[in-house]
């Protein structure tokens, strides 16, 4: 199970390393610290605080992607409902 988390890992990695988008790595701190909880023995004070860290690391994660907005160039070409298109419906400029 382990080996899921490193692979996991990884692959996030690689995302953030091709995305540049640093919420993916929350989601590389997530699998990382959910694999070391996971190599860690049920006794050992390091497992529960590894696990905290990926509860936290995942609440920072729904965080961040709740409060993301796309900028405001990256909506639709047309125009909203009710408002007037400048550039008329040929796509050139009205005189």
């Amino acid at each position: 199970m382990v080996g899921a988390y490193v692979a996991a890992t990884v692959v996030a990695l690689v995302q953030y390393l091709r995305l540049k988008d640093r919420r993916v790595l929350l989601l590389v701190a997530l699998f990382a610290f959910q694999a070391q909880a996971l190599a860690r023995e049920w006794f050992d004070f390091w497992k529960d605080v590894f696990q905290t860290a990926s509860c936290a690391a995942a609440l920072v994660l729904l965080l961040a992607l709740t409060l993301h907005r796309p900028p405001s160039g990256a909506g639709s070409a047309r125009p909203a409902p009710g408002e007037s298109d400048p550039q008329g419906p040929a796509g050139g400029s009205v005189a």
